[in-house]
C-alpha cells in the first residue's frame, strides 16, 4: 500500500506546528502566566527583549546601575544553577513578589531577570526564576517540582549585588542588606531566603521607611 502524501503532509505540519507553539511559550511568556491584562500599547505584555531588560530601571529609582546587561544573561541563568528552558515549566507555578530599597527608596526590579536572549536581541530561553516587568512579581514557572529557589538566585540572574563595587550600590555585596519577608525581618545572609507563593520580600539597605510592606496585591489569576 503506498504512503498517502496528503497524511504525511499533515504529519509534518503538525510536528512544526508543536514546535512552533513550545518557543512561542517564551515570545508570549506574560499571558502564559496569566499576567494582569495591559492596555493594547502596553510593552508589559510581551516577553521583554534584550533593549528593554537593559533600559528599564525606573526614573526616579535609588540609583543607575540596576539595568540588566543581556549580554551575559545566560551565563548568569547557569551560575545561579538554573538551566535555559524553551518554554516555562508547568509542573511547579507560583509567585512572589520582590520589593528592593536604598535608604528608603525604591529600584526598579527590571522585567527579563531569568530569560536568555540571541543576537536580535529577542529571548531565546527561559529559566524557571524568571520576571515578565517592571511590577517586581517573580515568577517561579519549574518543569519539575519540589526544588526550592532562593533570593540569591534572582539577584545572581539579575547580576546585581555580585560583591564588586562600593558598599550599598547596585554591585556591591550583600553585607549590610537586610531582607524582610512579610513584613519580618530574616536573620542569616540574604541570599538564602526562599521564594515561597505570595511572599511579599523586601531587600533593604542603608536607612528602611518606617514601614515595611508586609503584603502584596498580586493580580487577579497569580
Amino acid at each position: 500500500m503506498e504512503p498517502d502524501p496528503t497524511k504525511e503532509a499533515s504529519t509534518v505540519l503538525n510536528k512544526r506546528l508543536a514546535v512552533a507553539l513550545t518557543i512561542s511559550g517564551i515570545l508570549v511568556g506574560a499571558s502564559a502566566c496569566a499576567a494582569p491584562a495591559q492596555s493594547a500599547d502596553s510593552s508589559e505584555s510581551a516577553a521583554p527583549t534584550a533593549a528593554s531588560a537593559a533600559g528599564s530601571t525606573a526614573t526616579g529609582s535609588a540609583d543607575a546601575g540596576w539595568d540588566i546587561d543581556p549580554a551575559d544573561a545566560d551565563q548568569r541563568i547557569r551560575a545561579a544553577g538554573l538551566d535555559i528552558l524553551k518554554a516555562e515549566g508547568a509542573a511547579e507555578h507560583y509567585h512572589a513578589h520582590l520589593d528592593v530599597l536604598v535608604n528608603g527608596k525604591p529600584v526598579a526590579v527590571p522585567g527579563g531577570i531569568g530569560f536568555s536572549f540571541g543576537s536580535d536581541g529577542q529571548p531565546n530561553g527561559i529559566s524557571a526564576l524568571h520576571t515578565h516587568d517592571t511590577s517586581g512579581v517573580v515568577h517561579i514557572e519549574a518543569p519539575t517540582v519540589g526544588q526550592k529557589y532562593t533570593l540569591g538566585q534572582v539577584l545572581k540572574e539579575w547580576g546585581v549585588l555580585d560583591g564588586t563595587g562600593a558598599t550599598g550600590a547596585p554591585h556591591s555585596g550583600t553585607g549590610g542588606w537586610t531582607a524582610y519577608v512579610n513584613g519580618a525581618k530574616k536573620g542569616g545572609p540574604v541570599a538564602g531566603v526562599v521564594l515561597k507563593a505570595h511572599d511579599e520580600v523586601v531587600l533593604s539597605y542603608g536607612t528602611a521607611p518606617s514601614t515595611i510592606p508586609g503584603s502584596y496585591t498580586f493580580p487577579q489569576g497569580l
